[in-house]
């Protein structure tokens, strides 16, 4: 493949590389002297063939010199996405037309943001129709609802049914186990398990947020009010605990839809533009977001020492609910900035992915169908000429 590449620009190489080697060349000189024999017996091979062993003979000589292969690698990189100068030589008359057509993609960008303005209206009326089903599911984790036998019936797949044997004997394990241990309440730690399944989130969970997170019953999603701008905001319902004294915490995430008007043609649907999180009143002495440490200072006169006690953030998922401010002129700190992308994607995936499936996370199934999304996701993203990984997604 890198021979391919390397035969389409071989044209355009003598802008970078130097004229073709001989065998008293400074580089050729300066090769290590098993090259320099695999070479001359390239040399000898090919002698007395047709123009093609000339060629073969240089890529040799090419592939062997480190600072020609840098200089061609930097050389096909450039290639990728750069323009082919075909439309500075139209004619004036034809880039006119071209104008015009940019025109309408304009247009087109603004009927694609009320298309998109629909589907959110779309989402907050179906998201109505979700909710029965979502307290449902949350009445069966914190134990409010006992279902019924009917309805914990499931159909295992083919690979999974068991034979009446191991059916009997599984069954007696769980009967045994069951005499064991106090029955449980609900699906204990469910929330806590689907975080810790997932890689996204489990990266922000620290081990004394555990503990916390054991309390969590319930994530909703609400969507904004009809006529409202563009957002939406994820609940987090706690029983009541020892560490705050909130029962919900949230994250609003404000959202646009609509073309940028110095880059129109970048609009790719809903952008979300900023975030807002909540205060937490922590019980005194479990703010898990921050830590005492102990400094020794040393007085550089008396040469006395003292200890001095600071308090300083501490990495903690729950930092996720005080995320940086926007400013108004829009520009961020490197820092603030990657820490704002990755919030905006752990966002949108507990929006999309974790609340409407939150059992398939809990089991493990719906990672196993991220994995196989993932690959194919990977593979398109080789074959874009376009894709770009430094670009930020959109919702």
């Amino acid at each position: 493949m890198f021979l391919q590449k390397y035969c389409f620009v071989l044209a355009n190489i003598s802008t970078f590389c130097p004229p073709p080697l001989s065998s008293s060349s400074k580089d050729q000189a300066e090769m290590d002297p098993a090259d320099m024999e695999d070479v001359e017996e390239v040399e000898e091979e090919e002698t007395g063939e047709d123009e093609n062993s000339k060629a073969r003979q240089l890529t040799v000589q090419m592939m062997q010199n480190p600072q020609i292969l840098a200089a061609l690698q930097e050389r096909l990189d450039g290639l990728n996405g750069s323009p082919s100068g075909y439309m500075e030589s139209l004619p004036k008359v034809v880039k006119r037309r071209v104008n015009a057509l940019k025109n309408l993609q304009v247009k087109c960008a603004h009927i694609e943001a009320k298309f998109y303005e629909e589907v959110h209206e779309l989402e907050r009326k179906y998201a109505a129709l979700y909710q029965p089903l979502f307290d449902k599911r949350s009445d069966i984790v914190k134990a409010a609802y006992e279902p019924t036998d009917e309805e914990c019936e499931w159909k295992a797949d083919e690979e999974e049914e068991l034979t009446d044997e191991m059916k009997e004997k599984a069954k007696l394990e769980e009967e045994k186990k069951d005499e064991e241990k106090e029955d449980p309440k609900g699906i204990p730690e469910f929330w806590l398990t689907v975080f810790k399944n997932v890689d996204l989130l489990s990266d922000m969970l620290q081990e004394h947020d555990e503990p916390i997170l054991k309390h969590l019953q319930d994530i909703k999603v609400k969507f904004s009010d009809p006529g409202q701008p563009m957002s939406f905001t994820l609940e987090f319902h706690f029983e009541p605990n020892d560490f705050f004294t909130n029962t919900v915490l949230t994250k609003t995430y404000k959202m646009r839809s609509e073309p940028d008007e110095n880059d129109p043609f970048s609009f790719d649907g809903p952008e979300i533009m900023s975030c807002t999180g909540c205060t937490i009143e922590w019980t005194k002495g479990k703010n898990v977001t921050l830590k005492t440490i102990k400094k020794k200072q040393k007085h550089k006169g008396r040469g006395t020492v003292r200890t001095v006690t600071k308090t300083v953030p501490n990495d903690s998922f729950f930092n996720f609910f005080t995320p940086p401010e926007v400013p108004e002129n829009g520009e961020l700190d490197e820092d603030s900035e990657a820490i704002l992308a990755a919030d905006f994607e752990i966002g949108h995936f507990i929006r999309e992915r974790i609340v409407p499936r939150a059992v398939l996370y809990f089991t493990g199934e719906a990672i196993e169908d991220d994995d196989d999304d993932e690959g194919e996701e990977e593979a398109d993203e080789e074959n874009d000429p376009d894709y770009d990984p430094k670009v930020r997604g959109h919702v």
